[in-house]
């Protein structure tokens, strides 16, 4: 049986889990409004992963924590993207928090974050990040690289910007330092395949279906949709994107440090 490993107290967070599951499986008369998307996620997004009720539950759990640790409160109903870095997972679940409540699952998918061993390679950072034009998004030019590798995916592919942040090195004396996070596609032929293990050097990878649905619902895009309501030109915004109802503006990165790969996590569909 596999075990999550949280901060706090085993009681508090049995609760907690509890109380999460009830908001996740429970009736949803505040988000009827996105419930289409569900579907529109399934035929849209590949590399799918089908998560269990309890386990969503085990996951808002950790957001609301993340949320909370990070000093977050009084959240607008709005998309949350969630990752979960540990190396028997390499997941990313896309959730709408309608209020402080309850949650509602959208759906998961196979990702890589940071591994160990490479030059200049980083473990991908733990937090929650804003996603704001501060640190403005561009586009993949779709070019090769020494190794003949699309590192940002094909051309056109949206580059999620969130900064400069600390994180672990993997090469020579170890420690921590700066690097640039970022989502992102990767190479559909290379290094797609590759998704749902650790393979990145520091950045998150994500399938390129799983992009364009970020890119064209905006589902991130509070920050850079406000910027453009005030007459500040936003050009990485799709001129013919289609926004939904509560945009998001947080990624949230945590580690379930599960020690065995879930059933569900085995192999992306």
């Amino acid at each position: 049986m596999r075990r999550l490993h949280w901060l706090g107290s085993a009681c508090a967070l049995f609760f907690s889990c509890l109380q999460a599951q009830a908001r996740v499986s429970g009736p949803e008369p505040e988000v009827n409004v996105f419930s289409d998307f569900d579907a529109q996620f399934a035929r849209q997004v590949d590399h799918r992963l089908q998560v269990p009720e309890r386990d969503q539950a085990l996951y808002v759990a950790m957001v609301e924590n993340a949320l909370e640790g990070a000093g977050i409160t009084g959240l607008t109903p709005q998309w949350m993207l969630v990752v979960d870095r540990s190396a028997s997972v390499q997941a990313a679940f896309l959730l709408i928090r309608s209020d402080a409540s309850h949650w509602h699952w959208v759906g998961a998918t196979a990702i890589s974050t940071g591994r160990r061993g490479g030059f200049a390679h980083f473990i991908t950072p733990l937090g929650v990040f804003l996603h704001s034009p501060a640190n403005p998004d561009y586009r993949a030019e779709g070019s090769y690289n020494v190794n003949h590798i699309r590192g940002y995916g094909v051309q056109g592919m949206r580059v999620y910007d969130f900064g400069w942040q600390v994180a672990e090195r993997t090469w020579g004396t170890g420690g921590e330092s700066r690097m640039r996070l970022a989502a992102h596609a990767t190479d559909p032929e290379r290094l797609e395949a590759s998704l749902g293990s650790a393979a990145s050097e520091g950045c998150i990878r994500m399938p390129a279906s799983l992009n364009h649905f970020l890119d064209h619902y905006g589902v991130l895009d509070a920050e850079y949709e406000v910027a453009s309501a005030q007459g500040k030109a936003q050009r990485v915004l799709l001129a013919d994107r289609n926004p939904m109802i509560g945009a998001g503006r947080y990624l949230v990165v945590m580690d379930s440090h599960t020690s065995l790969r879930p059933p569900w996590a085995v192999k992306a569909r």
